[in-house]
């Protein structure tokens, strides 16, 4: 069965940036289990690889374009994410923050920290 164009550039977005994308998985991982640890960690990381996806979905949606399917793009740019969500569930955590407030942190033996996005 022939693959869908944004697999094939998720493919080769992938495959063309291997080191840096194993790395990320391996990071990926880990954070999964200590997300407030690994927080400022995984933004760092998170935005080398997110430069990669939007480079790739520009690349992706360009095409299209070209194509005379401009209609279409928002839809494929999704299905893109879809993809990288896949492999990547945590994808969208990339750019939290962690803040606990005074009051709060007078209670954080209980665990609990609210986490915000950080607006680049």
């Amino acid at each position: 069965m022939a693959k869908t164009k944004y697999v094939e550039y998720y493919d080769r977005m992938v495959e063309q940036n291997q080191e840096l994308f194993d790395s990320f998985k391996k990071l990926h991982d880990e954070y999964e289990l200590d997300q407030n640890g690994l927080q400022a960690k995984f933004n760092e990381e998170g935005e080398k690889i997110m430069e990669v996806v939007r480079e790739w979905e520009n690349k992706l949606c360009m095409q299209q374009e070209k194509g005379g399917y401009a209609n279409f793009t928002s839809k494929l740019a999704e299905k893109f994410q879809a993809v990288v969500k896949k492999h990547f569930p945590l994808v969208d955590h990339i750019g939290l923050i962690v803040t606990i407030s005074e009051k709060d942190q007078a209670k954080s033996n209980n665990g609990f920290q609210m986490k915000q996005i950080k607006l680049l």
